[in-house]
């Protein structure tokens, strides 16, 4: 038996709501027959997509095959047909649509960050625990291979007691001058603009603070560093404009349990390492390195002993003494938590990373700001629900 499930799924023509939401999250499980239920029933997922630009919005719809789709939000928030709002759009825009949203009785999921300010990530939280809407925000590392290796290493005692963790993040953004010959950017030019909701801060910092949170340990103070390294850019009309925001980020957080993490986070960085994303994690009985889908260790057993001397050439090679953690059955991280979240609306189980989850991305992010200014560490309050 299957059963229908409508969602109103808005801000859907940019890079990741299209691809990864629509795409390889909703289009994706309609095509397996929609998610299974305990009671052998499947839910199927129904999008309507709501957008801006009505000609973007009908191609998009037409190229898959998606019978629904409009530009009036009001009148898809009034319909009773649709019980589930989505929002990908901008992070400045979020608060007042998730709004709208829990005020018309839908259940609400978004991207995050969930806003640009703590005070407006709470009030939503409140406004939908209020009414009593479910609730959940995209914290799609969780989900990826390379991170779920590194939670069943630690689940398994592998690292012993955790020290350190270190993450590398980025790659280079181009400016976007291409009547100079460069290449166009490959990030929209809001996110270099503060005054539009832009910045490294507040995009990753929201992403480590689930991230530590979940794997190694809950945030208990930060010093953030962040910095203009490029003061100029060119949007997509080809304007040249000031960069009002960081784009790089130098983060070290002190987690419960003792352990410390640092984060190098920029969009002004050539790659030479595994993956755009590498975090190494050191523990007293053995180490790894994970990326998006690989992860390498090594134990304590085969931890090699360097001894200093600069006068000859390296004996060791370091990469030796590392093997890969084989490969599970891993499916698209954002389509796995779709499933879980529509599961949830479902009634089946409690969906734990709702606005509450979020706010605590972007409380993070806000104090890695005032860190930065203030040039001090910073303690995290724990929210309370």
């Amino acid at each position: 038996m299957q059963k229908r499930i409508g969602i109103i799924m808005h801000g859907v023509t940019g890079r990741m709501g299209m691809n990864q939401h629509l795409i390889r999250s909703i289009l994706e499980i309609r095509r397996q027959g929609g998610v299974a239920l305990k009671d052998g029933s499947w839910l199927m997922p129904d999008p309507i997509l709501i957008g801006r630009n009505a000609e973007k919005i009908a191609a998009l719809a037409k190229q898959h095959g998606i019978g629904r789709w409009g530009v009036d939000l009001k009148k898809a928030l009034e319909s009773k047909e649709d019980s589930v709002f989505f929002d990908a759009a901008s992070t400045q825009l979020r608060p007042k649509l998730l709004k709208q949203a829990i005020k018309a009785g839908k259940h609400v999921y978004c991207e995050k960050p969930v806003s640009t300010t703590l005070a407006e990530a709470v009030d939503m939280y409140k406004a939908a625990k209020k009414a009593k809407v479910k609730h959940g925000v995209v914290q799609d590392k969780l989900w990826l291979p390379g991170m779920l290796k590194l939670a069943k290493l630690r689940d398994e005692g592998f690292f012993g007691k955790i020290l350190s963790v270190r993450g590398e993040f980025g790659y280079w953004v181009f400016e976007g001058d291409t009547q100079s010959g460069q290449p166009p950017a490959q990030r929209p030019s809001w996110n270099y603009r503060k005054q539009d909701g832009g910045g490294i801060i507040l995009d990753m910092l929201c992403h480590w603070r689930y991230v530590l949170d979940n794997l190694f340990g809950e945030v208990k103070a930060v010093s953030c560093l962040g910095a203009t390294h490029i003061p100029f850019r060119w949007d997509e009309g080809g304007r040249k404009y000031k960069a009002t925001s960081d784009d790089a980020a130098y983060a070290t957080f002190k987690l419960a349990g003792g352990a410390i993490a640092h984060f190098n986070s920029s969009w002004t960085v050539r790659v030479r390492r595994d993956d755009l994303l590498t975090l190494q994690v050191d523990g007293t009985k053995g180490s790894a390195v994970a990326g998006l889908r690989g992860c390498r260790i090594q134990s304590y057993a085969k931890t090699p002993k360097p001894v200093w001397n600069p006068d000859i050439a390296q004996p060791i090679n370091f990469f030796d003494g590392w093997e890969e953690v084989p490969d599970g059955n891993y499916d698209n991280a954002f389509k796995v938590q779709w499933e879980m979240f529509l599961r949830h609306v479902a009634g089946e189980g409690p969906f734990r990373w709702g606005l509450l989850e979020g706010a605590k991305g972007v409380q993070l992010a806000e104090l890695g700001l005032k860190s930065w200014r203030q040039k001090k560490w910073l303690d995290v309050p724990r929210l309370k629900a």
